[in-house]
């Protein structure tokens, strides 16, 4: 299910030329990756609500509008389902149109076009036309949002046949995926937590928060670089149990998993379709235990199908139950948020539990 390899700048070795201990936020990453594709490729587009003049409500696209003009960077209408159906026609146009939709909770109006049309239309037309779209919008929970600025759907479209859903947890693979998700000839979606825009985050609402610039993914190589859609990142190395994460839920469970002295053998997903089931039958079969942890609604959930994949590949090899930590079957409170979080406490009971068994 990987894709073939391409060009990838060093992740864990800065590069040698001038610059190259840049440390940049997800934000800035983000606004990078879409400026040097604009400088690119004269094609490409960006819009949406508020990414013209206002820059975004979360900033990723400041700037942009002036450097490029208004017609490759434009407001839209508060229209979402207008938003995705013309970015489509762009894209069969001849267009790479990058549409953003300003949180995810607003995406639904769009889901006909990007599950009927998107998706559909290299198939229906036998490759005549396709649809290289990338839907970019912030998601996940952690900043107080409540129900309808806190859900992650992610599911919902790693479900459809035709779409690509990525998620980064760095500003480093920000820059890299959002570069290789533009240039894919597939629509894709491109999800962007916002809870870890300025700074990773431990899973502990009332400490200081770490800024970007004191972590070693922030170091963002100057220029073009990609990073291939299809492959898992290992964060940590160890033989205890193997974690998998994406997202803000990366740093959450390195922090548990350092907190309580696990060796723990965590895999940052960062695109659940295509997804890196080498890395992560190979991880679990030298483990023997997985959990999985998610924002998301438990039933239906990523996780669901993660649990599955390793079930069908590595039981022979697995010495306990798969455990989940998600979130919960409800709509997102805003009152309970750090209850629904699967925050450090619940991820440390799941801990416990699998390395008991």
């Amino acid at each position: 299910m990987s894709e073939a390899a391409t060009t990838e700048a060093p992740r864990d070795t800065a590069p040698a030329e001038a610059g190259a201990e840049r440390r940049l936020n997800m934000i800035e990453a983000i606004n990078e990756a879409l400026d040097i594709m604009l400088e690119r490729d004269k094609d490409t587009v960006v819009f949406g609500e508020d990414v013209g003049y206002f820059g975004g409500v979360f900033r990723c696209t400041a700037g942009l509008q002036e450097k490029h003009g208004k017609t490759r960077v434009f407001d839209t209408p508060i229209n979402e389902c207008g938003i995705i159906g013309v970015a489509v026609g762009m894209g069969a146009y001849g267009l790479r149109p990058i549409p953003e939709i300003q949180f995810a909770d607003y995406i639904y109006p769009g889901l006909d076009q990007l599950i009927s049309e998107a998706a559909r239309l290299r198939y229906r037309s036998a490759a005549e036309y396709i649809a290289p779209l990338t839907v970019r919008s912030p998601f996940g929970g952690g900043i107080f949002g409540g129900q309808t600025h806190s859900q992650s759907p992610e599911s919902l479209f790693t479900h459809v046949s035709g779409l690509k859903t990525v998620i980064p947890s760095t500003p480093y693979d920000a820059k890299g995926l959002l570069i290789s998700a533009i240039e894919d000839n597939d629509p894709v979606i491109f999800f962007e937590p916002k809870r870890i825009y300025n700074g990773p985050f431990s899973g502990y609402y009332d400490k200081p928060v770490e800024p970007w610039k004191k972590h070693a993914q922030s170091v963002v190589p100057e220029g073009y670089y990609k990073i291939p859609l299809g492959k898992a990142r290992q964060v940590t190395q160890g033989e205890q149990l193997t974690v998998l994460a994406y997202g803000t839920m990366v740093h959450v469970a390195e922090a548990v998993c350092r907190e309580k002295g696990v060796e723990a053998d965590i895999l940052d997903l960062r695109t659940m379709v295509p997804l890196d089931i080498e890395a992560i039958e190979a991880s679990v079969k030298r483990t023997g235990r997985c959990m999985i942890v998610h924002e998301a609604t438990r039933t239906s959930g990523f996780g669901a199908e993660l649990s599955a994949l390793v079930q069908e590949r590595c039981f022979y090899h697995l010495e306990a139950p798969i455990e989940r930590v998600t979130g919960f079957d409800t709509p997102y409170p805003h009152s309970l948020e750090w209850a629904y979080f699967p925050g450090p406490v619940r991820i440390g009971e799941a801990i416990d539990k699998i390395l008991k068994d």
